[in-house]
């Protein structure tokens, strides 16, 4: 029972990094009918904020050594922009592409940018020792929960508390969702197209800084492909909860980090190496179940 608890702690803790990751995915798609695999990169971008640029072995801390209340905003600030710039650049000129040429300028993107830290940051992995103070355990009982695990469920909880609050409080919010529904009425009607697709990437730039603070947190490592796994499950999260639906995206996002935490603590010893294979092949069994997701929105159309 002991172990049981942790071990759903551990994996309330994984489905929180995919449940964030899943959302940035999830947003795009609401509105633009983008599957943006870039955005595993805005992940590693927010990491290699953390320490100067530098071919070396070694990194130094450059941001990563500044107190919290300046480390976030640093961060965020610097993956939105990144994450501004991707639409300026390449998204903004292909608006009146279809879905496809979309995709394939997300994976081109993503190309680049890992690329191009390889220039700066060379290929080798880098050791970052970030927020030390979470790496404690908190007893109760006879049961050792993890400071850092419940800081991510903890955090994941409010970002998505506050992103509700933001679609369904505010003007702006009001927009996206409008935007979502129907992008071209949303447009008849007065909504800046433009700006709320630069909005929502702002959002998922938010969002990708969470990510790749607790994920950073939680390895204590860098490596320009960091991203890339937390993207692909992340949109694996998003087609299990049903395209398009953000809830579903965060339903997705737990179910996955719940499936491989099980499963590599349950699986027989000589079969743990292939958890990720059992892990997609149950997936595979829910979508021949519900091959529109376990919470499909009832708004999926064309993008325009």
């Amino acid at each position: 029972m002991i172990n049981f608890i942790q071990n759903m702690v551990d994996a309330l803790s994984l489905g929180s990094i995919y449940a964030l990751v899943a959302l940035g995915i999830g947003l795009l798609f609401g509105i633009l009918r983008l599957i943006n695999f870039a955005h595993g990169d805005l992940i590693t971008i927010g990491g290699y904020s953390l320490i100067v640029p530098s071919a070396d072995v070694t990194s130094q801390m450059l941001i990563g050594n500044w107190s919290w209340w300046t480390l976030l905003p640093s961060v965020c600030l610097i993956v939105v922009i990144v994450a501004l710039l991707t639409d300026a650049l390449v998204f903004r000129p292909l608006r009146r592409a279809n879905a496809t040429t979309l995709m394939i300028g997300s994976f081109a993107l993503s190309y680049i940018i890992q690329n191009g830290l390889l220039l700066v940051y060379s290929s080798r992995a880098k050791a970052v020792d970030l927020w030390p103070s979470l790496n404690t355990q908190i007893e109760l009982g006879a049961v050792r929960l993890p400071v850092l695990q419940l800081t991510t469920i903890g955090t994941t909880l409010v970002l998505m508390v506050a992103l509700i609050a933001f679609l369904r409080g505010t003007r702006y919010g009001v927009q996206m969702r409008a935007a979502a529904e129907d992008f071209r009425m949303a447009q008849y009607l007065g909504v800046n197209g433009n700006f709320v697709i630069g909005m929502a990437f702002a959002v998922t730039g938010i969002l990708a800084t969470a990510v790749s603070l607790l994920y950073v947190t939680q390895t204590g490592s860098l490596s320009h492909t960091m991203g890339v796994p937390l993207a692909l499950f992340g949109f694996v999260a998003v087609v299990i909860g049903g395209m398009g639906s953000l809830v579903g995206a965060v339903v997705g996002g737990f179910l996955v980090g719940i499936l491989l935490v099980m499963l590599q603590a349950y699986l027989p010893a000589d079969l743990r190496g292939f958890r990720d294979a059992f892990a997609f092949g149950i997936l595979v069994l829910v979508l021949l179940g519900r091959p529109s997701g376990l919470l499909p929105s009832r708004n999926i159309i064309e993008r325009v």
